[in-house]
């Protein structure tokens, strides 16, 4: 059965989008054992990233820091997540969702609190998806200096807090977020 693990990243943060990724392991079995992206190494999920991308079918989804601003951090997710399933290179069967809310219309769908935790394919969603926002986020570094984007990811740290006093806004900032 194609069983879609459904995951996303950057719902906290207060700069760049809200990326989904959905996994299918399909008749391949990993020789690895997948954790939450936040459980693991930035070194590990790198190398778990390229692993997964190289043996199994991978969607991703993005949904704009404007989309966040107009739709609210929650639909904003959903929709990344749709975009993320419809990003897949084969039709899932069933999906799972790392939560307790699944995008409406999504036919087959199952929302699992940690999720992550029990389900290898949510996992695997978890770290393609971190590394994918992570990658952004250090490219955005180099666009946006200052803001230390390459430490925080767009998080709401001391230094980032700092950064917006000072600067200000940028263009990847979420500006319905209370800062």
């Amino acid at each position: 059965m194609k069983i879609a693990g459904v995951d996303e990243v950057g719902i906290g943060c207060l700069a760049g989008p809200l990326i989904s990724a959905a996994v299918i392991f399909g008749k391949n079995k990993s020789e690895y054992f997948f954790k939450d992206s936040k459980k693991t190494t930035q070194k590990n999920r790198a190398v778990q990233a390229s692993y997964i991308k190289s043996n199994f079918y991978v969607g991703i989804g993005v949904a704009s820091p404007s989309e966040i601003d107009e739709l609210n951090v929650l639909r904003a997710s959903h929709l990344a997540m749709i975009r993320a399933i419809e990003n897949l290179p084969v039709i899932p069967e069933k999906i799972i969702i790392d939560g307790i809310h699944t995008p409406k219309g999504l036919k087959n769908a199952e929302a699992m609190i940690k999720g992550d935790e029990n389900h290898q394919e949510i996992a695997a969603a978890s770290i393609v998806a971190k590394y994918f926002r992570d990658q952004l986020m250090l490219k955005y570094a180099k666009e946006y200096e200052g803001y230390f984007f390459e430490k925080n990811k767009g998080y709401p740290t001391k230094d980032h807090k700092n950064a917006i006093n000072y600067l200000g806004l940028s263009n990847i900032h979420r500006k319905s977020f209370k800062i």
